[in-house]
Parts: structure tokens; C-alpha cells; sequence
């Protein structure tokens, strides 16, 4: 956790704003928060945010990418995971990112080395994941697990399942949509109050974006009001 922490697992108090036309999912476990309630009084804290959603709702790619990895996760508790990883050309921030979507209802059908674009389905929402009880839950209710990395290397590892780049850094999901540096937690941190309101990116279910041009977006689509 010590090394975790100094790559930047500590919460930020950044929180998603969303268009006034759109009704987005929104964060119910966020980021970093204490999981040691969850894990036997043992310290850790949560790496991603989760967002609540119907069984079977499509996860979708937040920025055109790479997939690198996918994961059943027999023994994790974010279940059946699958990571893409994205140059500066596929988001216009000048870092390789890495997005990761877990909780998968079941394993996607998309192949490591298959290139994404950004919303693009990429799993149905499920519950996957061991429980307090060290086996596949049937209480946690089904949402998606999203996690971000970052690296200014381009190299990355797999290390008994798990997507490890070079160098690598936690961020806080939400930091993504600021869409420039600084993204790094400590930064995030030390923002105003008024600058940790970060406006969200969404593609709608029609397909259509807001703002049109933007090259990252929510993780689910959203429904216009």
C-alpha cells in the first residue's frame, strides 16, 4: 500500500459535473476511499470508481485504444476485467493512458492487440469478483469498475493477471476529463475547491458526443433530458 499510495492512491476530491442535457451514471464507491472495512481490517483503498448500472449494460471504451489485456479473475475482487491502453493521438493528452473496465458479466469478445474506438461496447455489466467471503458475490450489486493509469513510458507488463506500465502512476478516473496536465494525484489534490468540479465529457446513446469534438468520454453512455 506505502508504494501504492507514493504512485498516487489517495483521494483527490475531484467530482464529475455533468452536462445540464444529459442523465449520466453516477459514482456511488469513489476513488481511493478505505476499503479495510471490506477486506478484513487489512489496509486498502479503492483503485478506481464504481458506477451502478442494469444488469447487462454495455461498458464502453472511454478513448479509442489498444486492448492489452483480459482478465477472468477467478481470485480478484474486480471479476472478469479488461484494460485498454491509449496513445496521446487517441486522447490528446500527452501520456499513455491505461483504462480499465471490470465487474464484466461475462469474458468480452474482444482480442488482446484488437484496436477500440472510443465508444465502442466493451463488456455487459455484471457483479464479477470474489466477496468478503472469498468467493464469486452474489450480493455486490452489478456496476462498473473503472480505473485509470498513466505512464510517460511506452512499455507495459502483465504480471500474474494484472496490467503493469512502466513507471506507472494511479489517477484519479475523474482527472481524465480535464483532458491536460497536471493529472497526477498530488496536483488534483492541491486544486481549488471550485476547480475540482470536473466537467465530464458523455457520448449519448444515439451516438452522438458532447462537446463534438472531445476524445474521451464516460464510460457509459448517457440519456438526453
Amino acid at each position: 500500500m506505502r508504494q501504492a499510495i507514493a504512485r498516487g492512491l489517495f483521494e483527490t476530491g475531484l467530482s464529475p459535473v455533468f452536462p445540464a442535457q444529459a442523465e449520466c451514471r453516477g459514482i456511488d464507491e469513489g476513488y481511493a476511499i478505505d476499503y479495510a472495512g471490506k477486506r478484513g481490517g487489512r489496509e486498502q483503498y479503492h483503485g478506481g470508481i464504481d458506477m451502478p448500472a442494469p444488469w447487462g449494460t454495455p461498458m464502453i471504451a472511454a478513448a479509442s485504444g489498444t486492448v492489452v489485456g483480459k482478465f477472468q479473475g477467478e481470485r480478484s475482487f474486480r471479476g472478469i476485467e479488461i484494460v485498454l491502453r491509449h496513445s496521446s493521438d487517441d486522447t490528446g493528452i500527452p501520456l499513455w493512458t491505461y483504462t480499465q473496465y471490470a465487474h464484466c458479466s461475462e469474458m468480452p469478445t474482444l482480442e488482446v492487440g484488437r484496436r477500440v474506438r472510443m465508444g465502442d461496447r466493451i463488456c455487459p455489466t455484471g457483479n464479477t469478483g470474489i466477496g468478503q467471503t472469498g468467493v464469486q458475490s452474489n450480493r455486490r450489486r452489478p456496476a462498473i469498475h473503472f480505473a485509470v493509469f498513466f505512464s510517460t513510458r511506452e512499455q507495459y507488463v502483465e504480471m500474474r493477471n494484472v496490467i503493469i506500465p512502466a513507471d506507472g502512476y494511479w489517477m484519479d478516473p475523474v482527472a481524465l476529463f480535464r483532458k491536460t496536465l497536471p493529472l497526477d494525484s498530488s496536483s488534483m489534490k492541491s486544486l481549488p475547491e471550485a476547480e475540482k468540479r470536473i466537467p465530464i465529457s458523455v457520448m449519448f446513446d444515439s451516438g452522438e458526443t458532447f462537446p463534438a469534438d472531445t476524445r474521451v468520454v464516460w464510460p457509459y453512455a448517457c440519456t438526453r433530458k
